[in-house]
């Protein structure tokens, strides 16, 4: 759906992925953190996205770390973009605020009632125009910067835009930068 493809790592996934199983079972974790650098080194991403280290849900955080894991495993010339993303827990620093259009964000709320049996149990996706709309006003003080005009569109996701290079993780620019419904994303990116 909206054009993604899928890397099966498992006939269901990967199942554990959280803090606890990687504290108290590092060899099962392991054993994921080289699978999900092999998909790396095949893959050679220009660009990584992760939920972000603080994003509440166990799962969540699970995904950082593991990914975080296995960069760390990769050949030191190994360079990526890494963006955090936020979902359950807001980013105390997102660096990046990405414009939806309404047709953005149905395809954002539709594809998200496939994930039948979260929103079956909570139907966030019915508030995420809320939670989108909620992100421009967060993201005008916290990427525009404090007491600065707010940006002239309705819905927005935060993100922090990091680089990998020697096997760490930097910020990629000081400030904020909006990306616009208008702007070319292949622009944001470059130095």
């Amino acid at each position: 759906y909206m054009g993604f493809g899928l890397i099966q790592t498992a006939d269901r996934g990967l199942e554990g992925v959280h803090s606890k199983r990687r504290e108290n079972d590092p060899d099962s974790w392991s054993k994921d953190v080289v699978l999900i650098a092999r998909i790396l080194t095949e893959q050679n991403p220009a660009i990584i996205f992760v939920p972000h280290l603080t994003d509440w849900n166990s799962t969540h955080i699970g995904v950082h770390l593991l990914v975080m894991d296995a960069l760390a495993r990769m050949p030191l010339s190994f360079e990526t973009c890494v963006i955090e993303t936020e979902y359950w827990g807001a980013m105390a620093s997102p660096n990046l605020m990405v414009a939806s259009s309404e047709e953005d964000v149905t395809e954002m709320v539709t594809g998200t009632s496939f994930h039948v049996g979260e929103v079956t149990r909570n139907p966030f996706h019915l508030l995420h125009p809320a939670w989108m709309q909620d992100n421009v006003r967060r993201g005008s003080e916290l990427v525009g910067g404090q007491g600065e005009s707010a940006p002239d569109f309705s819905f927005a996701t935060l993100y922090r835009v990091n680089c990998w290079a020697n096997r760490q993780l930097s910020v990629a620019w000081d400030g904020g930068r909006y990306l616009r419904l208008d702007a070319d994303p292949a622009h944001l990116l470059q130095p």
